[in-house]
């Protein structure tokens, strides 16, 4: 039998044998550090998201909107943010989701144009091929991109064909004369689809901004993540265009008549 308590296994801690007997060396650890290890940690991973973004066919183009709002989780956090963005000489995207990946796909589609525009062969990227890019990059980074829905519209207008699509996380596409991501798709979709589908050849560019601005409306009404600032943009033959936010007149008076909603006397 070993009487030597220090051979008869590993001590139960690094510091101190097992019956205490005499101090040990600590061991050194050479593994990297994390610098952030010994400090607070509360936001290493922090998630600003947008919600809704519509787009509609009409006569004379493809029409988009967004509001301004990115939210941090439940706070109503940045109300300048602007979730429509211009690519090229005949594209704009709507973006619903996490804004972080949204900033990734704005500076990698950049790079793109740029890219093409060295080439120098006279050719130019239109929607549908954006829109096919767009799909294989999200497909192909999806394992890096935050789990959330992660949604664009396309939308565009080349050679006198307007183009409307809708490409998410997972790479799906498929394209309408009517879409919506986020709550919109719930909500506002329906009332596009009343107001839009089998009149995209007829409906005038006013009253295209009429059903969008309803719509957009309604949303914040309904959305506890939207706002009622927002951002209209257009596609037509004249190019693509991002017009300055405006904001929803709404009136919350109906609701004390709501039953449920503060105090009632009946």
């Amino acid at each position: 039998m070993d009487h030597f308590p220090t051979n008869w296994g590993k001590p139960r801690n690094d510091s101190i044998d097992a019956y205490n007997t005499y101090p040990l060396h600590p061991r050194p650890d050479w593994r990297p550090k994390d610098s952030f290890a010994d400090g607070v940690q509360r936001t290493q991973q922090p998630i600003v998201t947008g919600t809704s973004v519509l787009a509609i066919k009409y006569k004379d183009g493809i029409m988009m909107a967004a509001d301004n709002l990115a939210s941090y989780g439940s706070l109503a956090r940045f109300k300048d943010i602007q979730r429509l963005h211009v690519v090229g000489d005949y594209t704009i995207l709507g973006a619903g989701g996490d804004m972080s990946d949204f900033q990734h796909i704005q500076h990698t589609l950049d790079s793109l144009m740029i890219e093409e525009f060295s080439v120098d062969d006279g050719h130019k990227l239109g929607p549908p091929e954006i829109y096919e890019y767009l799909s294989r990059l999200m497909y192909g980074r999806r394992s890096e991109m935050n789990p959330l829905w992660n949604s664009i519209l396309v939308g565009g207008f080349k050679d006198g064909k307007s183009f409307l699509g809708y490409v998410d996380l997972l790479g799906t596409t498929y394209s309408a004369s009517t879409l919506a991501t986020g709550y919109g798709s719930m909500i506002a979709q329906p009332l596009l689809r009343k107001a839009v589908e089998g009149r995209e050849h007829l409906i005038t560019e006013e009253e295209a901004r009429e059903i969008i601005k309803t719509s957009m409306k309604v949303l914040f009404y309904r959305d506890a993540r939207s706002l009622n600032k927002y951002q209209i943009g257009t596609i037509t033959a004249a190019g693509p265009k991002i017009y300055e936010a405006q904001s929803s007149e709404t009136e919350w008076s109906f609701a004390e008549g709501i039953r449920g909603y503060g105090a009632q006397t009946q």
